[in-house]
């Protein structure tokens, strides 16, 4: 959620996406105790104050909305609604963590077959996971600690989530394993990197963030009907890793919930003359495939800042990284 001060644009690592649920602690004793329907009684007077108090995040996110609305997703989504599914998606975050989440339930696809997950994991090789802001990636978290072969390692920058990542490390130590803490890429972390996928590990970015830089690397690609910045830094990731590279997206259908595993590259390769517009056409590919299932799940996109408004991209390749 942000807005240009200054004609400056602010970046999404300088707002707490998580001070408008101080209160989720009491929320979470409620649906604990209660269920989920008085969790939502009490949740629902406490969104509309946030939303009717806060300007920014009104206009945020009713421009996210719009837009989905004139790519032929669903019309009638309201603000209000936006921002209880993603105090829902926290509580999901804690009932997780607490052992509380029922993940029987779960339908994941594109885990079998020639082109599935297991495939890699039959054949002791590692992969590169770009993931996205959409759903709950704590689930695939929590689901990949009860298959052994399975390692992640999750590249993030929660600084600005502290507070959320104390509350769930109370609830459960192992929410903060396998995470990496990651501003910008260095020549040292990519080598690690490529020492865990040489040794069969999954290594997870998101690829809907631009790095926590003055000047990120960036490629602009449509999405939702404008021009948006994307990090290239997946890709360069990618092309160091020569790993296969999926894409990995979470969300609710109904009163389930769907992991989706999608083969974005067998392997990447960035040539030195066609560099740029290798990163604008994969920045491009993920941006489709990140539309697509915004349209199907429009209210769980929980990237609440000006997605829109493009930074300095004057300077373009270098392997940044960002949750």
């Amino acid at each position: 959620m942000t807005a240009a001060s200054n004609g400056q644009r602010s970046h999404w690592a300088g707002f707490n996406e998580v001070s408008f649920v101080a209160g989720m602690r009491l929320l979470f004793w409620i649906c604990r105790v209660f269920g989920r329907w008085p969790f939502r009684v009490v949740l629902y007077p406490v969104l509309a104050w946030y939303v009717l108090t806060n300007a920014r995040a009104r206009r945020v996110s009713r421009a996210y909305l719009r837009r989905v609305a004139a790519c032929g997703g669903a019309e009638d989504l309201r603000v209000l609604r936006h921002f209880g599914s993603f105090a829902e998606s926290i509580l999901d975050k804690m009932l997780l963590w607490g052992g509380l989440f029922d993940t029987h339930s779960v339908s994941l696809h594109g885990v079998d077959g020639a082109d599935g997950v297991n495939r890699c994991l039959d054949e002791g090789r590692g992969a590169l996971l770009i993931c996205a802001h959409l759903g709950n990636l704590d689930l695939c978290r929590v689901l990949s600690q009860r298959n052994a072969r399975l390692k992640l390692t999750v590249l993030v920058h929660t600084r600005h989530a502290q507070a959320f990542n104390r509350m769930l490390e109370r609830l459960n130590p192992d929410s903060q394993l396998n995470l990496m803490q990651v501003t910008e890429m260095t020549p040292a972390t990519a080598m690690l990197l490529a020492e865990k996928v040489a040794q069969g590990e999954f290594v997870v970015i998101a690829g809907d963030r631009i790095p926590v830089s003055p000047q990120p690397r960036v490629a602009v690609a449509p999405f939702l009907g404008q021009p948006a910045a994307f990090p290239i830094g997946p890709y360069v990731l990618a092309s160091v890793l020569q790993c296969p590279v999926y894409l990995l997206f979470s969300m609710r259908s109904g009163q389930r919930s769907e992991v989706h595993f999608e083969l974005f590259r067998e392997s990447l390769h960035l040539p030195r003359k066609a560099r740029e517009a290798m990163l604008a056409e994969l920045a491009a590919d993920y941006a489709a495939r990140l539309q697509y299932h915004c349209l199907r799940s429009p209210l769980e996109w929980f990237n609440f800042y000006d997605f829109w408004q493009l930074p300095d991209t004057s300077r373009l390749d270098t392997p940044d990284a960002s949750r």
